[in-house]
């Protein structure tokens, strides 16, 4: 009898090849198996090139796509075909990654493949590998501390109905606002009515080729990169 392989979602981290964690690296080099999402317009994947340079160069590739729509319906096809090629791959015994751009439990392509396969399969094996997350590597890069003592930090997103984003600023000491690029002027109104246009920090594509990090919001283009983020602190 074949014993099931296991997935390991590992989180590549925000785009540095030298921020994946030790065991990342571990479970990328000896995957059977790797999978990377792709957009089903693009069947480029960014966490691939982070994790490219600790695969051994004979581990076959399969990219998942999942579509940049709104249809549920569509969506949830493109899950179920993920999750059937996965458990596939892992019925024939093979260990397998499945790669994510900073941390899988966090604004990850994972979470909706891990709930179908638990759906479709509830005994398959998964394993989660964390990963840097943009935040913290944002925050490094910036020099801003997040937070200390008895400060809250908020984690928004910039795709959020604005009055809720509005009111959780007002609630938190500090925030990491992801998702910043499509509603950025939106974003910089909301921030410069409160007064914190000024203490804002926007970073774009951070431990990427372009990286740049942008102190205050009155001088950002009107359309950031798709890799960007706003930290702020009263």
């Amino acid at each position: 009898m074949i014993r099931p392989g296991i997935l390991h979602a590992v989180g590549v981290g925000p785009g540095d090849p030298d921020l994946l964690t030790l065991k990342a690296v571990k479970v990328l080099s000896a995957a059977e198996v790797v999978f990377a999402a792709a957009s089903s317009k693009n069947d480029y994947s960014q966490a691939l090139s982070i994790a490219s340079p600790h695969m051994r160069p004979e581990t076959p590739v399969v990219r998942l796509d999942f579509p940049m729509t709104r249809d549920r319906a569509v969506l949830e096809a493109a899950w179920h075909a993920n999750a059937r090629a996965v458990l596939e791959t892992l019925a024939r015994g093979a260990d397998a990654a499945f790669i994510t751009l900073g941390d899988p439990m966090t604004y990850s392509t994972f979470l909706y493949l891990w709930r179908t396969m638990r759906e479709m399969d509830p005994g398959a094996r998964v394993e989660i590998v964390p990963g840097v997350s943009s935040i913290q590597a944002a925050a490094a890069a910036a020099g801003f501390g997040l937070a200390e003592s008895g400060q809250n930090l908020a984690v928004l997103s910039g795709v959020d109905d604005p009055e809720r984003l509005r009111r959780t600023l007002d609630a938190c000491d500090s925030a990491v606002i992801l998702k910043a690029y499509k509603g950025f002027p939106a974003l910089r109104e909301i921030l410069e009515s409160m007064g914190l246009a000024d203490r804002a920090i926007l970073v774009s594509r951070c431990g990427l080729s372009g990286q740049a990090i942008t102190r205050g919001l009155r001088d950002c283009p009107e359309r950031p990169p798709y890799f960007s983020l706003i930290l702020v602190k009263k």
